[in-house]
């Protein structure tokens, strides 16, 4: 038996064969269309062809950046495609393939979490938190061994937890949002803040943005700070800080006993993780007298979202 797994990013669509481990055995990578009917067509015409090869499909499973209804079929909201308002992604598809197998739709990080939890870090723990540091904070909760999504499919939107009153705006429209002091546009703005503070020990960041600094981007901080460099330390460990706030926010919601840290800022591994790690140890509450969850980076790699969608499908 086989799994279809479609990851519909904000650029890219990538499908997955898997088989009954959830490896991928074949795979699909197009541009991701600007119309939600493009989308939906292409799905349905890379399916017709995976059957001539793989008969036994027995589901397809989406991971799409958005918020899920409860009914695991409806995006209700995605700022990658504007069609996607209270959208039945799983009916449009189904017409498609004349309804053959029934088609899943899951958030993408509640993918990606679950992946991990099922084929990666998470493996063997019982209660996990995965926070994906990317461009924003995303995040999976799994608890008692199940995908927690609450009553709306709303649940585990930890980036928008409420960290600073009257902060940051964030994209959400609310303000103070963790995703502002922990994600990869944080350690930009980190990052130049400090350039323009310090500027007499910004050499290397100014090198490797030419010297202009609204072109700097993570990959230059990250690369600066496992060189050593005092600026490029100081911007992850401010967005390490924040993280381990936000997990320690956590902690005192759902006590879970792994966080799993994914995400492509988290390339840098101790120099973000050892300052998150310091600071959920500060701002635990009863931190001297009670267990402290694992903190550790992910491992199921960039097809994470793939594999938990595969996965959930055939739950």
């Amino acid at each position: 038996m086989h799994t279809m797994a479609v990851d519909i990013g904000g650029t890219k669509i990538a499908i997955g064969i898997c088989d009954e481990d959830d490896s991928i055995i074949r795979s699909w990578t197009i541009p991701t269309p600007k119309e939600a009917e493009d989308i939906d067509k292409h799905i349905a015409a890379t399916y017709a062809e995976a059957k001539k090869s793989y008969s036994d499909i027995a589901a397809i499973g989406i991971s799409a950046a958005g918020n899920i209804k409860e009914d695991r079929r409806t995006v209700t909201f995605s700022a990658n495609i504007p069609a996607w308002i209270e959208y039945d992604l799983s009916g449009h598809i189904e017409d498609l393939i004349d309804r053959e197998v029934p088609v899943i739709v899951e958030n993408d990080a509640n993918c990606a979490g679950w992946g991990e939890y099922v084929h990666g870090a998470g493996q063997g723990h019982t209660n996990m938190v995965a926070l994906t540091v990317g461009t924003g904070l995303g995040g999976a909760i799994v608890l008692n061994g199940q995908l927690y999504r609450g009553s709306f499919g709303m649940a585990a939107e930890l980036g928008h937890i409420p960290m600073v009153p009257d902060g940051d705006f964030c994209g959400c429209g609310l303000r103070g949002c963790a995703e502002r002091y922990t994600s990869g546009n944080a350690l930009e703005r980190f990052a130049r803040s400090a350039i323009r503070r310090r500027p007499e020990d910004a050499k290397r960041l100014l090198e490797l943005c030419n010297g202009d600094i609204d072109e700097l981007r993570g990959k230059m901080v990250s690369q600066a700070a496992k060189e050593g460099d005092a600026l490029g330390l100081y911007a992850f460990n401010k967005i390490g800080e924040w993280l381990g706030r936000t997990m320690a926010s956590i902690s005192a919601v759902l006590d879970p006993d792994i966080y799993v840290i994914g995400g492509g800022v988290v390339a840098v591994g101790d120099i973000l993780l050892d300052p998150a790690r310091a600071a959920y140890k500060r701002f635990l509450q009863a931190s001297a007298y009670r267990s402290h969850a694992d903190i550790v980076p992910a491992t199921a790699g960039q097809d994470a979202g793939l594999i938990g969608a595969a996965n959930l499908a055939l739950r």
